[in-house]
């Protein structure tokens, strides 16, 4: 069969080859629709202006009288002085609702949500350069040891507790009101667009993408019933009105964004749920030492806004050993193999004692509380005897690495109850101590050779002044520095102190193990909405939207004659050519088909 001239293209305006093509796909109005339905448009089509007219965009005059009332002209037959020009706004007027509509434009605009999360990702940067009090106290004490000066400065600005600072909180506020008054807005139309219809076909088709053109012996009502139900069959969605068909298909995409906005809205809350009901605490543990899960019994207690000492899980736990494993050769020599802390706990008390070992990344799980290791060091053991023979100080103290890579670490023993003056000592530890050309260094992590050196002070360490002092430094502003000459000590070996002041011993060695406690309610919904976004992301980007539109009209020959047109919404990927192509062709086939019985008799 050979393709036939639409009957409707005389009745559009005389220009060659427009009057035949639409002005849009989605919902611009033709100039057929304009003269059906005059005033409804709200811009003129392409394909009505004059191809003759010297100005480009000029509109002739027949165009405008058969479309008057269209936005942006005014009819010969209505004359000027009508026009009302628009009211000034009078100065004065823009008061406090019209400021605040406008600071909620603004905040929920796009660009200001990427500036916020650019500054919420510019404010994460200390947090992982700079140690953290919720993570890592005793290197948030190292840090101040070596920078006296700017540490203060630093942790005024809250930058070693970043993620629980007002200002960052501030940001986080900021950005969650704003994805949400972006979001849910989105949601609601994501909504309303998954349930809408197809829109009616447009009235010529052959300016499509995608089109093709035949005759069948069926009538016009019979060849849309055959489409109707070629495309029902297909899982598109119809729409039908007298002479058309539009069917879409692809609304999972849809499904898809949604989900992915619902999803995005999920994660935000349930961060803010583990911000208000959960807490972080630290505990530094020596082994052979227990501790509960308490706030008194606590190194460091981060709890949330809505979080009382009541909420705290009522566990318990001993660290009974530490072991840790070093690489002893090769390029990674020194990096740590496996740390593994060996811990007896009870989930309540009076409850059943259980083992476990809490590994990196393999926290214990104590009803929804997890414990999680975070560092570990050593913890020499001294004893410290007065000038009166008394012994007043035996336990094993922690050190803190000073470097990481052989674990050589810094420490003091604060001595109160010596008698006749108070005694304190500051040195380092090395697990495998070294003479390297007269000086004292840690040659690896392991404990193999594990030696101290320290410097007495006598006087006053002054604890009860009344100002905090942190365990991991000496204050020896009122005490003096005794004259002993630098002595290393190895287990079991002593220090005797002048003057009868005292003796120190190096008793042995243990190891501690830094705990972190978490509870995060929020932790696993974030996570489940995390996984609904990236599958609706993935639905939306796989899934296009497509349009098949179908008129059947009756030809100059008496037959009836089907256009068929296709448009994808959205196909980065490509393929809705070799799509429309087969539906073209099963239409075709299926009203070739139907019509054959038909087309014998007429023979």
């Amino acid at each position: 069969m050979t393709d036939v001239r639409s009957p409707q293209a005389g009745h559009g305006i005389a220009s060659p080859g427009a009057a035949e093509e639409p002005a849009d796909v989605a919902g611009e109005t033709t100039a057929d629709v304009a003269d059906e339905t005059a005033g409804v448009a709200g811009e003129i089509p392409a394909d009505v202006v004059d191809e003759t007219a010297g100005v480009a965009g000029e509109i002739p005059a027949d165009v405008v009288d058969e479309t008057a009332g269209v936005a942006g002209e005014i009819p010969a037959d209505v004359p000027e002085e009508t026009e009302i020009p628009p009211p000034r706004p009078q100065p004065g007027t823009f008061g406090v609702v019209a400021w605040a509509r406008w600071g909620w434009r603004q905040l929920t605009s796009m660009r200001i949500a990427l500036v916020l999360l650019f500054l919420l990702a510019l404010g994460s940067v200390p947090g992982s350069l700079l140690p953290q009090q919720g993570i890592d106290p005793a290197a948030v004490q190292q840090y101040f040891t070596a920078h006296p000066a700017l540490a203060p400065f630093l942790n005024a600005l809250g930058l070693f507790n970043v993620f629980a600072a007002p200002w960052f909180a501030a940001i986080y506020l900021l950005l969650f009101i704003s994805l949400a008054g972006c979001v849910l807005p989105r949601s609601f139309r994501l909504a309303r667009t998954a349930r809408a219809r197809p829109p009616q076909a447009p009235r010529y088709l052959s300016r499509l993408p995608n089109s093709v053109r035949y005759e069948t012996a069926m009538t016009t009502e019979e060849a849309s019933a055959a489409a109707a139900a070629f495309l029902t069959r297909r899982r598109f969605r119809l729409s039908q009105g007298e002479g058309w068909l539009s069917a879409e298909k692809g609304y999972r995409r849809e499904a898809g964004n949604l989900l992915f906005h619902v999803a995005l809205m999920g994660v935000l809350i349930s961060i803010g749920v583990g911000g208000l009901f959960g807490y972080k605490a630290d505990r530094l543990l020596i082994e052979g030492n227990s501790f509960a899960d308490t706030v008194t019994d606590l190194d460091a207690y981060h709890p949330g806004h809505l979080v009382s000492a009541n909420d705290l899980a009522p566990f318990s736990l001993t660290l009974d050993k530490f072991s840790a494993s070093y690489v002893a050769s090769g390029p990674d020599r020194n990096q740590p193999a496996s740390f593994d802390a060996h811990v007896s706990y009870t989930a309540q008390p009076g409850g059943v004692a259980r083992t476990y070992d809490i590994q990196v990344n393999h926290p214990l799980n104590v009803d929804s509380t997890k414990v999680y290791l975070i560092g570990h060091g050593y913890a020499p053991v001294f004893r410290v005897t007065d000038g009166h023979g008394k012994v007043v100080y035996d336990q094993a103290t922690p050190f803190l690495p000073a470097e990481q890579a052989t674990y050589l670490s810094e420490g003091v023993v604060k001595a109160p109850d010596a008698k006749p003056q108070q005694l304190g000592f500051a040195g380092v530890f090395l697990p495998t101590a070294v003479d390297v050309n007269g000086q004292l260094e840690s040659a690896f992590p392991a404990p193999y050779a594990p030696a101290v050196s320290m410097i007495p002070y006598v006087g006053n360490l002054g604890l009860n002044s009344g100002v905090p002092q942190s365990v991991y430094q000496l204050n020896t502003t009122g005490m003096h520095r005794l004259a002993t000459p630098a002595q290393v000590l190895t287990p079991g070996q002593s220090m005797k102190l002048p003057g009868g002041a005292g003796t120190l011993t190096f008793a042995g060695l243990k190891q501690w193990a830094s705990l972190q406690v978490t509870y995060d309610p929020g932790q696993v919904p974030a996570l489940i909405s995390g996984i609904v976004a990236l599958a609706g992301l993935v639905l939306s980007l796989l899934v296009r939207r497509r349009r098949i539109f179908v008129r059947a009209y009756r030809g100059d020959s008496g037959r009836t004659v089907v256009d068929v047109g296709g448009l994808a919404r959205s196909d980065v990927g490509g393929g809705f050519e070799a799509e429309f192509g087969e539906l073209a062709a099963g239409l075709r086939s299926v009203h070739d088909h139907d019509s054959s019985p038909r087309s014998e008799e007429t023979e």
